[in-house]
């Protein structure tokens, strides 16, 4: 079964909407990173909507940490909490809005790693 990003076909109440067209190649989603605190490995998708390429990060042990308008680049040691799925802590999978701990501190992650490519932070105090 594709994976699709079509609205549902369940309305509110419960009926059924009756569908006029069948799926659509654009409509189709990828399947998430999950991206990982291991050593560093990206995958390039190579069009996306629109002709440009996608970089999305695997895994990585590196983030990028803003602090008062300066920028560092340090290591990730373990991710700490995750406010979109708390199961996700324990396999050390890192997604927008994780604190992960580092050796600066604790960082909230400010970039979406399976998307952008890049994984970005700020310190949280």
């Amino acid at each position: 079964m594709a994976r699709s990003q079509q609205r549902s076909r369940r309305k509110v109440s419960g009926g059924l909407y009756r569908g006029s067209r069948g799926k659509r190649k654009l409509e189709l989603s990828g399947y998430p990173a999950m991206t990982k605190l291991e050593a560093k490995t990206v995958k390039r998708v190579e069009r996306v909507p629109g002709g440009s390429r996608k970089i999305s990060v695997l895994s990585t042990n590196h983030i990028n940490v803003a602090d008062k308008g300066k920028v560092t680049k340090t290591e990730m040691l373990n991710v700490v909490e995750s406010h979109s799925n708390p199961h996700l802590v324990r396999r050390n999978v890192m997604v927008k809005g994780s604190v992960v701990e580092t050796k600066l501190g604790k960082v909230r992650l400010t970039s979406r790693p399976g998307q952008d490519g890049v994984v970005n932070g700020v310190l949280v105090k």
